[in-house]
């Protein structure tokens, strides 16, 4: 990016996310919205979501899916040491600015800075390794149940489009290396 300056990177990030944000600003405060988004960003707490799918997938006996859920367990949770213990500490983006009042329902309050999203960052590692169990169909819901917990972070405003982008780059990287380290077979 030689020729490039960083003010120039960030006033094109500070646009993009303020487009992404006009577009969410269209959805908030309709209740079907606000009710799929906040409920996904729950269910993406801890990678809740992902562990409850992969054990569901377990619970038929196969040892593969049984190798799934150990594999995926810990690849969350490696995920999770990476992107919110190393990365957020390096980065410290502050989340966008929202008074709590605004919310319509619940939402826990994240303790770590923004960059990058870890929803983001474990949707898309989950849907990678989860999407080896199955067929074309259950691939193509668990990147739609991917894609509502990565974009839920938006609506809910705990974390820029940028940030988001971001997670699902992570993830994407790390799923792939994992599936390279830890093949199902």
């Amino acid at each position: 990016m030689a020729g490039v300056s960083l003010d120039r990177v960030v006033d094109l990030v500070d646009r993009f996310d303020d487009r992404v944000e006009g577009l969410f600003e269209k959805l908030r405060g309709r209740p079907w919205a606000d009710r799929v988004f906040y409920t996904a960003s729950q269910l993406g707490d801890y990678g809740l979501i992902w562990l409850l799918l992969a054990a569901l997938a377990a619970l038929g006996g196969s040892s593969r899916a049984e190798r799934n859920l150990l594999r995926i367990a810990a690849v969350l949770g490696l995920d999770s040491m990476f992107v919110n213990g190393l990365l957020k500490s390096l980065i410290k983006r502050s989340r966008p600015l929202v008074d709590d009042g605004e919310r319509p329902l619940y939402l826990r309050r994240p303790i770590t800075t923004a960059f990058p999203s870890g929803h983001a960052s474990s949707a898309v590692v989950a849907a990678m390794l989860l999407g080896e169990m199955g067929g074309r169909r259950w691939r193509g819901l668990l990147w739609m149940l991917a894609a509502t917990v990565a974009l839920s972070r938006i609506h809910v405003r705990i974390h820029h489009a940028s940030d988001v982008a971001g997670g699902a780059l992570t993830g994407a990287v790390l799923g792939r290396l994992a599936r390279r380290l830890w093949p199902l077979g």
